[in-house]
């Protein structure tokens, strides 16, 4: 398995990360037209490739939740729609929960940020339902996203999901940086 430094230096809170392709031409135009041109018919073709990588069966088979990452309620009316949740409910949709996992905070989007910047912008963005908190313990959740750049969301999300019970965490993405 690769790790960057910095992954080496302090560990990601995710058990696992598989991600289908690198995120660069043409995927990352594919990803762009996905989220910023009112495509979300591509989430369906997003899953299947996702689905063919080496590792992504298994996790799925395993999981309790499928757990798309939340959009903050502000992003979410802009784009009216959240890329990550047709993604999920494309690969697993008896998994899939949506309410578990919550954005409490809107902050600038991650990919204007430097990394170190990104790491401190969602520090404190995610949060679990209150109400649903039980649903989590012990269990195997696979946290699906449509880019892994930094990590640093997927890495904050993941670090709640593991405070309120989740014993493991796979990161599963579309595309991801190098």
């Amino acid at each position: 398995m690769r790790q960057c430094i910095a992954c080496k230096n302090k560990p990601p809170h995710t058990d696992a990360a598989l991600a289908a392709v690198t995120y660069s031409f043409p995927w990352a135009k594919m990803v762009h037209d996905f989220k910023f041109h009112d495509n979300p018919a591509w989430a369906r073709s997003m899953a299947t490739l996702m689905r063919s990588t080496p590792w992504v069966d298994p996790a799925l088979d395993a999981a309790d939740w499928v757990v798309p990452m939340p959009l903050s309620s502000e992003r979410l009316r802009q784009r009216g729609f959240n890329q990550a949740f047709l993604i999920a409910r494309e690969l697993a949709p008896q998994l899939v929960n949506n309410t578990l996992l919550l954005r409490i905070q809107d902050a600038p989007a991650q990919s204007s940020l430097p990394r170190r910047e990104r790491l401190a912008n969602v520090e404190h963005a995610f949060a679990i339902e209150p109400l649903q908190r039980h649903r989590l313990k012990d269990k195997r959740i696979v946290l699906v996203d449509d880019v892994m750049t930094s990590g640093a969301s997927i890495n904050a999300a993941a670090l709640a999901l593991k405070q309120a019970g989740a014993q493991h965490v796979t990161a599963l993405v579309f595309a991801r940086t190098d």
